[in-house]
């Protein structure tokens, strides 16, 4: 593994698995075959052809489309297709800041393929030159890489949130970040993939902040989701990423985009542009 190969694991899909799904005319994301079919025994919401799966044009209203959708949705729960079940609903549209089409239960987003964003925010701290960064571990019992190195504060943006509010309900239920400290955090970019995952398509877009926290800072974690906190160099963080699959699959990118603003990866470096324009590539 390197921190090349690293990203272009987040952009490797084989789009032949998989068929648009389309709302209102429009491909809102792509679903596997076999789960196209069990969609389509419910005619009375989808159409599934065998080029496409469509929701019904008579649901045509949010309210309406998202009801039809999330009891179909539970039914395939109740099967065993659908795992995972978060009760938290996703807006789905087009792109970020459209009018979403409907909200959708959030362990449904990947068996759609449709867009979801997230939050993750690097929390560093300068020790004379050097820049450490705090690393989570997460628990054991998550549904998504348990045991991995994860952000000090990441999530998945529900509906009727903003990305900056949510990463304040985050940074507090994460690492205990007072809101007076967590309000310093900055935007800084966004950085997209779409992976083959599982089995789904993933097309995720995550919105970056930086936070200098200061060094007698330590956070602590009251949700359950992080098991402990690691505050490390950037050269170590960079072997782990390079050498071992440790970190979170999605948390890499994050990571070595920030060493790049950091100037911790800099062009003396032979595999620079690649790397650069590889995180690059997923922009959409």
């Amino acid at each position: 593994m390197s921190l090349l190969k690293r990203i272009e694991a987040c952009h490797r899909y084989d789009i032949g698995k998989f068929m648009p799904f389309l709302v209102a005319g429009e491909r809102l994301g792509f679903v596997r075959h076999d789960l196209a079919r069990e969609f389509g025994r419910f005619p009375s919401v989808f159409t599934a052809t065998d080029v496409a799966l469509s929701v019904k044009d008579h649901l045509s209203q949010f309210d309406s489309r998202t009801a039809a959708i999330d009891t179909v949705a539970r039914e395939l729960q109740a099967r065993g297709l659908v795992t995972g079940w978060r009760n938290e609903m996703f807006p789905v549209a087009q792109r970020f800041g459209a009018k979403p089409l409907f909200d959708l239960e959030r362990a449904l987003v990947p068996c759609l393929g449709v867009k979801a964003y997230g939050v993750h925010l690097n929390g560093y701290v300068r020790d004379g030159d050097r820049i450490l960064l705090w690393v989570g571990k997460r628990s054991d019992d998550r549904p998504i890489e348990p045991g991995k190195l994860d952000h000090l504060v990441a999530g998945g943006l529900p509906s009727h949130i903003s990305p900056f509010d949510n990463l304040m309900k985050e940074a507090d239920e994460e690492a205990s970040i007072p809101k007076e400290l967590a309000r310093r955090a900055r935007p800084a970019g966004a950085i997209a993939y779409r992976r083959d995952m599982n089995g789904h398509f993933r097309d995720d877009t995550l919105f970056v902040y930086d936070l200098e926290l200061p060094r007698d800072f330590t956070p602590r974690n009251h949700d359950g989701e992080i098991a402990e906190f690691t505050l490390m160099g950037l050269d170590e963080v960079e072997h782990i990423l390079a050498t071992t699959e440790a970190f979170k699959f999605n948390v890499g990118l994050v990571v070595i985009d920030f060493m790049i603003r950091m100037g911790h990866l800099t062009p003396e470096r032979s595999d620079y542009c690649d790397i650069a324009l590889a995180l690059a590539q997923g922009a959409a």
